[in-house]
C-alpha cells in the first residue's frame, strides 16, 4: 500500500468514499461541485493541510484508491509547542474493509505525524459509528475528550 497525497484527478474518488460508508460509489458518478473543487484547492494550496489517498502500489489496481485520510497540522502552546494533527474523513473502500487497510492507513498517518514531531493525533467520531470507535481504540487512541459542534 502506498499513501500520497491526492491530485485534483483524484477527487471524484475522495467524493465517492465520502459518499456512503456503507456501499462502493462508483467514482465516475460523482461530479464535483464549486465548493468542492474551491476546498480542494484551499486544501493544496495551505502546508498545513493533506488530503491522502491510499492506493495499491502494484498490478492493475495501481491507480485503485482504497482509502482517503485529511490531516489539518494544528500549531499551539500546548503539547510543549509542538503541532498537533486533527485527522478527518478517514475512509476505506466498503468492499475492501476488513483486510487491514484501515490499520495500515493510521499507521501511516501516525507515521507522517512523528516525522513532523507533532505532539499529539487527535480525531473525532459520530458518536453512532461503535465500530469505528472499538477500531480507533484497538490501535491506541482513548477517549479523553467529549466534542461539540455547532453547524452554521
Amino acid at each position: 500500500m502506498m499513501l500520497r497525497t491526492a491530485t485534483r484527478r483524484d477527487l471524484p474518488a475522495v467524493l465517492a468514499l465520502l459518499a456512503d460508508e456503507e456501499r462502493v460509489v462508483d467514482p465516475a458518478s460523482v461530479v464535483p461541485g464549486p465548493r468542492h473543487e474551491r476546498a480542494f484547492a484551499a486544501i493544496e494550496a495551505d502546508p498545513r493541510n493533506e488530503m491522502l489517498v491510499l492506493t495499491s502500489d502494484s498490478g492493475a489496481d495501481a491507480a485503485l484508491i482504497l482509502g482517503c485520510v485529511q490531516l489539518t497540522y494544528i500549531p499551539g502552546l500546548g503539547q510543549e509547542g509542538r503541532e498537533r494533527v486533527l485527522v478527518e474523513a478517514v475512509r476505506v473502500r466498503a468492499d475492501r474493509r476488513g483486510e487491514g487497510l484501515g490499520a495500515r492507513l493510521m499507521e501511516l498517518v501516525v507515521d507522517r505525524a512523528r516525522a513532523r514531531d507533532c505532539g499529539l493525533v487527535q480525531l473525532t467520531s459520530n458518536k453512532r459509528r461503535t465500530a469505528a470507535h472499538r477500531f480507533y481504540e484497538r490501535l491506541g487512541f482513548t477517549r479523553s475528550h467529549e466534542g461539540f459542534k455547532l453547524r452554521l
